[in-house]
């Protein structure tokens, strides 16, 4: 029995949409949804995967229908017969793309206004914070986290650089709690400036994120903690402030779904919510340098109550710190004391070193 052109025509149309949307829905191309953006963007990648699946199957089928019904007979010499002039054909394929980009345009523009895209009034303020607390450390880094001393001495030179927040000096005193006109709390600690004790669960918790060659450095303002690993509350929303201190950086999530070049001179911002607890991958998607594909880090993803407790660590963390730099000076050490721990790290004895100092004609002592 011949089956009518039409009824095949509808078959297949049907086919193809069913492999479509399998294919659409089960491609396994994206990492897991670890924010609540994720799966809003996921949808919009999938109803894309969808309709480009069906877009490639129907070319295919055209052109492998083509060679094979429109195929050169043997001993046929003549030319196909010319199409041209087919209007509604025309119209055919101009229209259906056009509304295909149109659609996706609007379901595109829906997703970026339902994660935030659209919202004047809060990046306004976002931008009018002062962002010079955050660590811009020249040269290059290692992307982990910070030990003590070094988030010690990135709080001195940002302080040195002309922090916002007011210094021992300016505070005071030494440390304790001092109230604002507001009736706000703030915590003074040496050499780590003003520190809000209070944060408002209501408010996107900000933190300020820096791209150097070849590292990120996150900053928490309301704490002043400074680590090289992003640490962040599940269920919170994160306003992230990034900036870049050398080139052009590029600070990059997949499974948060979140991308956003780091310009220097130009401050740009992210804001997430994270939903799912985990350690995941932080990125520089832009080449920045010979070791840019070193430049890696991670953010963990923890319950607040962790955060809160990885807060109060680094806080203790940074004061004994602070207070290891206070009371040892290495300009007051000597020159054995100084060089000792270097050279048992090189594997140099303390007879060499004193044999080349003395040759050298400078006075040199060993321990």
């Amino acid at each position: 029995m011949n089956i009518p052109s039409s009824i095949t025509t509808m078959l297949a149309g049907i086919l193809l949409t069913l492999v479509s949307l399998w294919v659409g829905q089960n491609h396994g191309l994206m990492p897991v949804e670890a924010s609540e953006a994720a799966p809003l963007i996921d949808g919009l990648f999938d109803t894309m995967m969808t309709i480009g699946t069906g877009l490639f199957l129907l070319v295919m089928g055209v052109i492998l229908v083509a060679v094979v019904k429109f195929r050169r007979q043997p001993g046929d010499e003549t030319d196909g017969s010319p199409v041209h002039g087919n209007i509604p054909l025309e119209i055919l394929w101009t229209s259906i793309p056009a509304v295909i980009v149109l659609g996706l345009a609007i379901y595109s523009f829906e997703v970026y206004t339902q994660i935030g895209g659209l919202n004047p009034m809060e990046h306004s303020v976002a931008h009018g914070q002062s962002t010079q607390q955050m660590a811009t450390i020249p040269g290059a880094a290692i992307a982990a986290t910070l030990p003590p001393d070094q988030a010690m001495a990135s709080q001195m030179l940002m302080a040195d650089a002309g922090s916002d927040g007011p210094t021992q000096a300016e505070a005071g005193a030494p440390g304790g709690i001092t109230k604002k006109e507001d009736g706000s709390e703030t915590s003074i600690t040496p050499g780590v400036g003003s520190m809000p004790t209070k944060d408002d669960p209501l408010k996107p918790f900000v933190i300020q994120a820096n791209g150097l060659q070849y590292a990120w450095i996150f900053t928490y303002p309301n704490s002043g903690v400074v680590a090289g690993e992003l640490h962040v509350p599940v269920g919170r929303e994160v306003l992230l402030e990034i900036s870049a201190s050398d080139v052009l950086h590029a600070f990059w999530v997949p499974e948060f779904r979140l991308k956003q070049d780091a310009v220097p001179g130009q401050p740009t911002e992210l804001r997430f919510t994270p939903n799912r607890i985990g350690e995941y991958p932080v990125i520089c998607a832009e080449l920045c340098g010979p070791y840019h594909g070193a430049m890696r880090t991670k953010v963990v993803a923890e319950s607040p109550a962790d955060f809160a407790t990885w807060i109060d660590e680094q806080k203790v963390a940074s004061a004994q710190g602070l207070e290891q730099t206070i009371a040892v000076n290495p300009a007051d050490k000597a020159p054995a004391e100084f060089l000792a721990p270097y050279a048992d790290r090189m594997g140099i004895h303390s007879d060499l070193l004193q044999q080349l100092h003395s040759e050298s004609g400078h006075a040199y002592s060993a321990s």
